[in-house]
């Protein structure tokens, strides 16, 4: 969220807590006796009780905000896929090249006599299937999806895991 330049504003007051918890009562107690009232018993007729329900609701108890302008922003398409993708820290090898997932992906040189040797790195695998590897938010090299033969996403142990093959 942060790289979104997202701020969460967490109802820390007891006040605004209160407020959270008589909607969320409102609706296990009002919003339960009418689906009962009409007899609602499959999904679709919950459905349709709901779409009746919730603009007497909020007629009742809806409030106007304190301030009028839009809070949405549009957003670089960029930044937004450079946030939301997979992010892994490794360290550059010796030989230039960076172990990632079973495979070894090649690094070219700064220049003729300083390398990326040592250096801390951040691998990007973007939602697309290419790979990006940046250092201090430079990027310094990518590997497109069609470079990679297989990228497999899989869920380990309540973790997102990826499997990888370069070629």
């Amino acid at each position: 969220m942060d790289e979104l330049g997202i701020t969460l504003i967490p109802a820390s007051s007891p006040q605004a807590k209160g407020r959270v918890e008589r909607l969320w009562g409102t609706f296990q107690d009002r919003l339960v006796s009418e689906l009962r009232l009409a007899g609602a018993a499959t999904p679709v007729e919950a459905q349709a009780v709901l779409a009746r329900f919730l603009p007497q609701f909020n007629r009742r108890f809806a409030r106007p905000a304190a301030e009028a302008t839009s809070a949405w922003r549009e957003v670089d398409r960029a930044r937004l896929s450079h946030s939301l993708c997979f992010k892994y820290r490794r360290v550059v090898a010796k030989d230039n090249t960076v172990a990632f997932h079973g495979s070894v992906l090649p690094l070219a040189k700064r220049s003729l006599f300083l390398s990326w040797a040592h250096k801390a790195i951040d691998v990007h695998v973007l939602l697309d299937g290419s790979l990006e590897i940046f250092t201090q938010n430079d990027r310094i090299a990518r590997f497109g999806a069609k470079t990679a033969r297989t990228i497999g996403l899989h869920r380990t142990n309540g973790r997102w895991e990826v499997s990888t093959l370069w070629t």
